[in-house]
């Protein structure tokens, strides 16, 4: 989603994916991937000014189902044989590039799509066109669930950084989960930590002051990206702008920048060419008061 823009995107754009998805599904299923797409340069809608498009957050050319291994193996809940069957679930793996919406407000989706790399949001336009985000999805995670719970989607998704999705074919699913158990309570677990991350979000917004709020954003996407495997030690991907920090705040973009810097004055984290470090882990958590309980990270067995 491209905030900065303040705009929604056009109708072209979701047409673009449909499109694709339709080529790709023609082709056979697996984990063969096409080539990295390019840092481009691209030109701002309103101010004219060039600007570098968001490049992968994470080389392409691995094997996709290593995503979902790595995140399901943290979970006592999922046996090795469902994480199999989950993996082999994927019909195929769409690529899809920055700022492009791949499930608009209204849509009724009929496959539920699995993030295999990139970063991606939810967010609801705004008759201004200013999109509000509501929400931040790494690699590992289930985009539209809600598609498969309930049907009709009530917001917009929308691709942050180029990203790979594994597509999975409602009906396929229904079928793993009358096998799999385990797969059922998956769904079940990441439905709740979906309700628990948008809980603490609504703390951060109306509740906690913008310091203590963005120090808690900031644990929890250290948190999820190391289960992700995206980190190394204490450093990890950090594609969003100021004004998307700003915006997953409820603060604008000017009041977003100085709250990092205060954080970062204070020696707790530090920020380069799109990339994090948590400078002091301890100060950071006490600073955002962060208890990981609510991402649900490890769930025991039934």
């Amino acid at each position: 989603m491209s905030i900065a823009e303040g705009k929604t995107r056009s109708k072209l754009s979701h047409e673009a994916i449909t499109a694709q998805g339709r080529e790709a599904a023609q082709s056979p299923p697996g984990p063969t991937l096409p080539p990295t797409l390019p840092l481009a340069r691209a030109r701002d809608a309103q101010t004219g000014r060039r600007k570098f498009a968001r490049d992968p957050t994470r080389p392409s050319g691995v094997d996709w189902t290593l995503t979902i291994r790595r995140r399901l193996d943290r979970s006592g809940g999922v046996w090795a044989a469902e994480i199999d069957a989950l993996a082999a679930s994927v019909s195929r793996v769409v690529n899809v590039e920055a700022d492009t919406d791949i499930v608009r407000e209204g849509d009724t989706p009929t496959e539920c799509r699995l993030l295999l790399e990139g970063w991606t949001c939810r967010y609801v336009p705004l008759k201004d066109g200013r999109p509000q985000i509501l929400g931040l999805q790494l690699a590992g995670d289930a985009l539209d669930l809600q598609g498969l719970l309930r049907g009709e989607m009530d917001h917009v998704i929308a691709t942050l950084t180029p990203c790979r999705i594994g597509i999975i074919p409602h009906g396929v699913l229904h079928g793993l989960v009358e096998r799999h158990p385990g797969i059922g309570r998956l769904i079940q677990v990441e439905t709740a930590t979906e309700a628990a991350i948008t809980r603490r979000w609504l703390l951060n917004a109306g509740h906690r002051q913008a310091y203590a709020g963005m120090a808690h954003l900031i644990c929890e996407l250290f948190t999820r990206a190391a289960v992700a495997g995206m980190t190394e030690a204490f450093r990890f991907p950090m594609p969003l702008t100021q004004t998307e920090l700003g915006s997953a705040l409820g603060l604008t973009s000017v009041h977003a920048n100085r709250t990092m810097k205060r954080l970062q004055q204070a020696g707790l984290v530090s920020k380069r060419c799109r990339w994090m470090t948590i400078e002091d882990w301890d100060g950071l958590r006490k600073v955002a008061e962060f208890d990981p309980a609510y991402l649900n990270l490890d769930f025991p067995p039934p």
